[in-house]
């Protein structure tokens, strides 16, 4: 008898997609820097389109992990409590309608997550924190915008610094790290961190960087763009390899191989 068992599929992350308008028709669209990260890490990127809340779960039930991606829009500020601060930047609140209630529902399921930039704001609002919706008009915060005329390469090139909490998620899975260097191309910032999260990395102003959410092997929100050339980067490696271990894991544990 052949004992020979095929290897199993890749865990498969879901990468919800944003909304835009090109030309007169919508579409959903997914930055290809964000599904080349999930195959780096050794997971199968599904992108979605929005979704009704009742087909949440069920879309859930196929994943092993998520994938919350940056994005040009921003959280409405309604989803915080707050008014629109500056009309002239884009909005999707299409997305904000079903990711909002994706994430409470991942976290419960203790499924891996990777949010990033806007994904890590989603989160935060999602879970009941607020955000500055225009952190270099808050005193004793840096501007932590990248100049929109600076070529690709320039505006996710290293910007600052953070600081790494010792004992964390972040620092644990860089070796005990201390610092690392990052890019910065947001507007936003948390404001008020949502109750639970744990803080994984602060810039030199005091702005989080970065946060865990639970006790789950691996549920991290960060406010860079670790995806950016990520294959030529360690730090974002090191990331993306613990998040598709976890995704791994997770694959395992809920869905062992039939016999």
């Amino acid at each position: 008898m052949n004992s020979f068992l095929p290897s199993r599929r890749p865990p498969v992350v879901l990468v919800p997609a944003c909304n835009r308008m090109l030309g007169q028709h919508p579409f959903h669209v997914a930055g290809q820097k964000y599904v080349d990260a999930v195959r780096l890490a050794g997971a199968l990127p599904l992108v979605v389109p929005s979704v009704s809340p009742d087909e949440i779960d069920t879309l859930l039930d196929l994943a092993d992990g998520v994938l919350l991606t940056g994005s040009p829009s921003n959280v409405h500020p309604s989803r915080f409590g707050e008014a629109v601060h500056d009309p002239s930047l884009p909005l999707d609140p299409v997305r904000d309608d079903w990711t909002l209630a994706l994430i409470p529902r991942l976290v419960e399921r203790g499924m891996p997550l990777l949010a990033i930039c806007r994904g890590f704001q989603e989160v935060n609002v999602a879970l009941g924190g607020s955000l500055h919706q225009a952190v270099q008009e808050v005193p004793g915060l840096a501007d932590h915008r990248a100049r929109g005329e600076d070529p690709a390469e320039v505006q996710y090139g290293p910007a600052h610094p953070v600081h790494l909490v010792p004992g964390g998620l972040i620092a644990a899975t860089l070796g005990g790290a201390d610092d690392i260097t990052v890019n910065s191309v947001h507007g936003q910032g948390v404001n008020r961190l949502a109750a639970g999260l744990r803080v994984e990395a602060r810039a030199p102003d005091g702005l989080v960087e970065a946060f865990s959410i639970g006790p789950a092997a691996f549920q991290l929100a960060v406010q860079w763009h670790p995806e950016w050339q990520a294959a030529a980067n360690p730090v974002s490696m090191a990331l993306l390899r613990a998040f598709g271990a976890a995704c791994q894991d997770y694959r395992d544990l809920h869905r062992p191989p039939s016999r």
